[in-house]
């Protein structure tokens, strides 16, 4: 049995979007300095952008608002992606390390899709005695 979700910090996806930063970063590294306030700069803060909105959705008091920002967050994946796409095309990145990614772009899109519609459904009250 898994334990409980106390933080943003529990989230599974949470987690598996620090990684994606990290490595984000990581092979960002290796891309031409010229591109430091170019590509380089937006996919860094698209990345950043992901595991953000989630912790701020979470902190949020309205399923409503936590929704709307996994939403974004789902967005900047998508942003993210793209450019990443866009430097393998500039052949800043390799196609084998843009396959590992795409593989982690993947499991975070469907974690996300996942608690978004969890969020969008309707809130059962609890049973009163």
């Amino acid at each position: 049995m898994s334990s409980p979700i106390k933080t943003y910090r529990d989230l599974v996806v949470w987690q598996k979007a620090m990684s994606l930063v990290t490595e984000v970063y990581e092979v960002s590294r290796r891309f031409p300095k010229e591109e430091l306030y170019g590509i380089t700069s937006q996919l860094r803060r698209a990345a950043v952008s992901i595991p953000s909105n989630i912790a701020e959705g979470h902190a949020r008091r309205s399923r409503s608002e936590y929704a709307r920002l996994v939403q974004i967050a789902i967005g900047s994946l998508n942003e993210l992606q793209t450019q990443l796409e866009i430097t393998v095309n500039l052949k800043y990145l390799s196609k084998t390390d843009f396959e590992r990614l795409e593989d982690r772009f993947r499991e975070i899109d469907r974690m996300l899709s996942s608690l978004f519609e969890k969020l969008s459904l309707p809130q059962i009250p609890p049973h009163r005695k």
